[in-house]
């Protein structure tokens, strides 16, 4: 891509960028995936894009419903390419329709983030709760392992209840045919588990070993006409669950890899304890940068703070999408659209605040960026696999983000590093009250 650059009196960038055919076939593939993955469809590895798109949407050319996907696709490699670190992402101003097979030319203007100074820069202090690890935590973990390690062992016949287990014999048909994935000579069924449909659980209810009972249930969002399921249940025998006691002998038969009960108790320990330590961690990189922030002077234009709370909005409905909830009902939990809006506005405006502080920081104490604060900032992201995460930033062009990740990073550890920590032993709260 080529890219120029023109500075104008008010402090903006004009950018003229011009991206080959190859990158906008890229852009387009990229568009592809993105468009199908908004409207809920997935990929199969024999398929392609424009095949499910027809298939699923009706839709023949996935070019024509995807442009802006693609040109939204090549705008940060344009900003990146002038090494630039933008004060909120700027939007493309288009003079020719975005083609496959065609070079395409975008202008953007860029307003960069501006340096602010902070009032002192001086080691913080901060006041932090005292590290108290839980040995009760260790004992839950065990009971957990042990738990996953349960079997159902005959017991007394009573009648089924709503939390019982027995062992089943299910004969299935639906329309006349055998239903084999359901009929079988013999297996444990745990009930209140859902593992069936609740028309299936509610006709045990009741059985004891030895009894047979013949019904038939429906299956739950079937399209309509679905013949239901007809089936004959034989409780074989009624069973209840046995966890196995924590032995040295049960550990080297199940978990090899340690020696005896003690060893595992140690390894879960060291585990848990680890696991709280970085987060202790991280709530202190947190209060010494809220403290810092305190310092920030200066005006954040208006057109970042609505960049930043339209980032949130987006970050907030996402998560909700994932976990199945409604964003009305959610934004109703809160108070209401007016109560949620304040709340996102202030959050955005400590957001903003922090990070430009740490900016401040950055600058003040000349630091500078070397491969490892890179990784060190891919591994905040995603701690399993920080080369993956270099590697999909960079490819979308986001390394200008990645740098000031890194950059704020950076500062945030020198600044905890450098600052006086008064450790409490007071309780906390809500240790006290439970």
């Amino acid at each position: 891509m080529k890219v120029t650059e023109k500075k104008n009196p008010d402090g903006t960038i004009d950018l003229t960028a011009v991206a080959a055919t190859a990158e906008v076939a890229q852009a387009f593939n990229v568009a592809h995936h993105s468009f199908l993955a908004n409207m809920g469809l997935q990929v199969g590895p024999t398929q392609t894009p424009a095949q499910v798109a027809e298939e699923e949407l009706g839709i023949v050319n996935l070019d024509a419903v995807s442009q802006q996907l693609a040109v939204d696709y090549l705008v940060p490699f344009a900003v990146d390419k002038r090494n630039l670190c933008p004060a909120f992402p700027p939007k493309p101003v288009i003079n020719q329709m975005i083609k496959r097979g065609e070079p395409f030319e975008f202008q953007l203007i860029v307003t960069p983030k501006p340096d602010y100074e902070l009032t002192s820069y001086e080691p913080v202090s901060v006041t932090v709760p005292a590290l108290r690890f839980d040995e009760a935590m260790v004992d839950e973990q065990l009971r957990q392992v042990l738990e996953s390690y349960a079997t159902y062992v005959r017991c007394d016949s009573h009648p089924l209840g709503e939390n019982d287990a027995a062992r089943i014999k299910v004969e299935a048909t639906q329309g006349g045919k055998a239903n084999k994935n359901l009929s079988t000579d013999g297996r444990t069924y745990i009930m209140g588990m859902n593992l069936l449909p609740e028309g299936f659980e509610k006709n045990l209810l009741g059985m004891a070993e030895g009894d047979t009972k013949s019904f038939s249930f429906d299956i739950p969002g079937a399209e309509k006409g679905t013949d239901p399921i007809d089936c004959t249940v034989t409780v074989l025998e009624c069973q209840c669950k046995k966890v196995p006691e924590l032995t040295d002998e049960w550990v080297k038969q199940n978990i090899p890899m340690l020696p005896d009960a003690a060893a595992l108790r140690a390894s879960i320990h060291e585990a848990l304890l680890a696991q709280q330590q970085a987060q202790y961690r991280e709530m202190q990189l947190s209060m010494v940068a809220d403290e810092l922030a305190r310092r920030f002077e200066g005006t954040i234009a208006d057109e970042v703070y609505e960049s930043m709370r339209d980032t949130l909005m987006q970050n907030v409905k996402g998560s909700l999408a994932q976990q199945g909830l409604q964003f009305d009902e959610f934004v109703a939990m809160q108070g209401g659209i007016q109560q949620f809006s304040m709340m996102l506005m202030v959050q955005a405006r400590q957001m903003l605040v922090q990070g430009y502080a740490l900016d401040a920081l950055f600058r003040h104490e000349k630091m500078t960026l070397d491969d490892e604060d890179i990784m060190a900032a891919c591994r905040a992201m995603n701690p399993a696999d920080p080369t993956t995460a270099r590697r999909q930033m960079e490819g979308n062009g986001q390394a200008f983000v990645l740098r000031e990740t890194a950059g704020r990073l950076k500062a945030n550890r020198w600044l905890l590093e450098h600052a006086d920590i008064t450790i409490s032993d007071e309780q906390p709260e809500a240790e006290k009250a439970e």
